[in-house]
């Protein structure tokens, strides 16, 4: 389908989020691919994953941009050869990126059962505000899921742990918004976090406050 919706953060910034319902074909034959992309796609052993690059591509042909405009640091990191910043999602049946003036991380995550299995590898003091039983936990995990992957997008560094070095502030999901701190090594910053949910999706993306 095409783009599924643009928003726009701030004049800066703007979100890009595809919905995947095309074939393997149809979106290879929609995207040019340069020869490093190329390659990279064909070693790829899921289709799901190999749609959901293709995916990344269209969006940044909405954006105005291709795949050469796009290249990856040493860590694996994203950027933009006219030197603004990116970040890249996609999970299922969703894809997104976010481009801005400033650094940025971006997550899209299914909401699922799953997580709850998992809590206690990524989750601490974010306890204090959870609540098991309640009917909204999974939707909020995932959202705490999406801040620290959104965060270790932006810092990039070996040896985070999302459990023991990022913290997020308590939140209802109503708000839409809420804060987190990075505290790692010498580093301590906080962030300004804001999410929403498309279907059964959570989109989550973090910016470093100034």
């Amino acid at each position: 389908m095409p783009l599924h919706e643009t928003k726009i953060h701030e004049e800066n910034t703007k979100i890009y989020i595809w919905k995947i319902t095309e074939t393997f074909e149809d979106l290879f034959d929609q995207v040019l691919l340069n020869d490093t992309n190329l390659i990279r796609l064909n070693n790829m052993k899921s289709e799901l994953h190999q749609r959901g690059f293709l995916s990344v591509r269209m969006l940044l042909q909405s954006a105005g941009y291709s795949d050469n405009d796009l290249y990856y640091d040493e860590f694996g990191k994203p950027h933009l050869a006219d030197g603004k910043h990116i970040s890249i999602t996609h999970s299922f049946g969703f894809s997104a990126i976010i481009i801005s003036n400033q650094n940025t991380g971006i997550d899209i995550e299914m909401q699922r059962e799953k997580i709850t299995l998992i809590a206690d590898k990524f989750i601490d003091t974010e306890f204090d505000f959870l609540e098991k039983e309640a009917a909204d936990y999974i939707r909020k995990l995932t959202v705490i899921w999406g801040v620290k992957e959104s965060i270790f997008k932006i810092q990039n560094e070996v040896g985070i742990s999302f459990k023991d070095h990022i913290s997020v502030f308590p939140f209802e999901l109503e708000d839409k918004k809420t804060s987190a701190l990075l505290t790692f090594a010498n580093l301590n910053k906080e962030f300004k976090i804001h999410f929403m949910e498309i279907e059964d999706f959570t989109l989550v993306y973090a910016f470093e406050k100034n």
